[in-house]
Formats: structure tokens, C-alpha cells, sequence
């Protein structure tokens, strides 16, 4: 805005002819002032209106980010429920597997048992009745 000059008027004939032309010019630099005025309320609008918008961005991508963290964590409670399970169905088969082992080593025992027995009733028979038994080697 431009400092006010102050029009000293002019002493001549036609007074009233001054005094328009420095109304003329008070009228001008009042529009001009009504104008800057006028703009930089604009300017301010538009800068309050891209400001408003550009919080409403934020806020959505905070949203959208919040929400997909949330599914993110929803995703890998999942996955460790899941792990969970399969690690203790891992622990059953090695438990199950175990259990079969042992009962096989039960067997093998027992069987081990039995032809023991079975060797010693023999030999007890053999003695018992003096029969040298037949080898079951083909080297003897």
C-alpha cells in the first residue's frame, strides 16, 4: 500500500476541477485498498481451506495405517495360535512315536524273554536226556 500523499491544491481559476480530481484519486486508493483487503482475505480462505484438507489427509492415512496394523496384528496372533498348535501336535507324534518305541523294546524284551526260557528248558531237556543237540550252524 502506498503512503497517502497529501495533494496541496492548486491555486487557479477552476477550484472545484482540483478538488475532483483529488476526491478521484481518495476514491481510487480507497477501491485499491478494498481490493488488497479483498485478496488477502481470499488468500487467507484458501489457505485455511488447504489447511483443513491437508488435516483431513492426515487424519485418514492415520486411520488407514491404524487399521491396517491392527489387521497386521490380528494376522500374526493368527499365525501364532496356528504355530502353537502345530508345535504341540509336533510334541504328540514325537510323544506317540516314543510310546511305540518303547512298547516295540517291551516286545523285543519279552520275546528276548521267551527264547531264553525257551533255550534253557531245551538245554535242561537235552541234559535230562543225555541227546546231544543237532546244530543249528552248519560250522560245528
Amino acid at each position: 500500500m502506498k503512503p497517502i500523499e497529501e495533494h496541496t491544491p492548486k491555486k487557479s481559476s477552476s477550484g472545484s476541477v482540483d478538488r475532483d480530481v483529488i476526491l478521484a484519486d481518495l476514491e481510487k486508493e480507497k477501491k485499491t485498498s478494498f481490493i488488497k483487503a479483498w485478496e488477502e482475505s481470499e488468500k487467507s480462505k484458501a489457505e485455511n481451506k488447504a489447511q483443513k484438507k491437508i488435516s483431513d489427509v492426515l487424519a485418514w492415512e492415520n486411520s488407514k495405517k491404524a487399521a491396517t496394523e491392527a489387521q497386521l496384528r490380528k494376522i500374526e496372533e493368527k499365525l501364532e495360535r496356528k504355530k502353537a498348535m502345530y508345535g504341540e501336535r509336533m510334541k504328540n507324534k514325537v510323544a506317540a512315536i516314543h510310546k511305540q518305541a518303547e512298547e516295540k523294546r517291551a516286545m523285543v524284551e519279552a520275546k528276548k524273554g521267551e527264547e531264553l526260557l525257551k533255550s534253557e528248558e531245551l538245554a535242561a531237556k537235552y541234559r535230562a536226556t543225555g541227546i546231544v543237540p543237532k546244530a543249528t550252524c552248519g560250522c560245528f
